[in-house]
């Protein structure tokens, strides 16, 4: 793989404008995203959209989906199911409160942004089918901030299946960029029964590739992506079922990506990765 691969030219420039302008970063917020997996023919499949070009953020990029943390994600009433808050504070690094939230967030940004709920009646269920109208409503109503993640699972009677998700990686928006995410990306496979539908209001398009060819297309400069998906989407292919994925997840270091681009005087650029 070749990071620099995922970098495109409009972010050398902005790099080039941050050190002119002398800018003060602003402060990361946090946020979740999820890498949603099936198993394909050609190894682990990755759920990809790809952003409005004329979104502010990773506009015509392809994405996981994910978002920020909002003040929904905190309520400690949400029915859970799964590891301990605490156990995804320790695996998370981070505080009860904001493990809660971000595990949360990764269960509502997944299904405003693809229709995937997991969640079940029980402990070690998941609902089968999110495809109704009744659904539609709820998850519509989620997205327009109407609803709550714990007034949707308590309305239905669900749990949050915490244990569907395996923390992957951590990475932190480089300084220059003007908005910036301390984002945790999760695993998680797809639930038997349930299918991903091109719902987000933030993307033009939606699809399922293959990990490794998601790569190869990148590469080919065919898709767009920001050197976190694009890096990620590699980690993933290295592996051949989602089950190996997600047994790799238990045994990654909870590190810090901090990726930096350095442009050089002579106007080239490289990808450093601080850990």
């Amino acid at each position: 793989m070749d990071p620099l691969a995922a970098v495109p030219q409009a972010l050398v420039d902005e790099v080039r404008r941050f050190a002119d302008e002398r800018r003060v970063p602003v402060d990361p917020r946090d946020a979740s995203s999820v890498i949603l997996l099936r198993d394909g023919s050609d190894g682990p499949e990755v759920y990809l959209l790809r952003r409005h070009a004329a979104m502010a953020f990773a506009g015509g990029f392809c994405v996981f989906p994910g978002g920020g943390v909002d003040p929904r994600d905190f309520d400690a009433e949400v029915g859970w199911a799964g590891p301990s808050v605490a156990a995804w504070a320790a695996a998370l690094r981070c505080e009860e409160e904001v493990a809660r939230a971000l595990v949360c967030a990764a269960i509502r940004e997944t299904f405003e942004e693809s229709g995937v709920l997991f969640a079940g009646p029980t402990p070690d269920s998941v609902v089968s089918d999110t495809t109704g109208e009744d659904w539609e409503a709820d998850r519509r109503a989620l997205e327009a901030r109407e609803l709550s993640l714990t007034d949707l699972l308590a309305r239905r009677g669900l749990v949050l299946r915490s244990d569907l998700l395996r923390f992957w990686a951590h990475w932190i928006t480089p300084d220059w960029e003007p908005r910036r995410f301390d984002t945790r990306f999760f695993v998680a496979v797809l639930p038997a029964g349930q299918s991903t539908r091109d719902v987000s209001t933030e993307s033009e398009d939606v699809t399922w590739l293959s990990a490794a060819g998601a790569v190869a297309a990148v590469e080919r400069q065919e898709l767009a992506m920001l050197p976190p998906t694009y890096i990620n989407t590699g980690d993933v292919a290295a592996h051949p079922t989602t089950a190996d994925v997600m047994a790799a997840a238990g045994s990654r270091l909870p590190q810090v990506v901090r990726p930096e681009l350095v442009v050089e005087p002579d106007g080239s650029a490289r990808l450093h990765v601080a850990r």
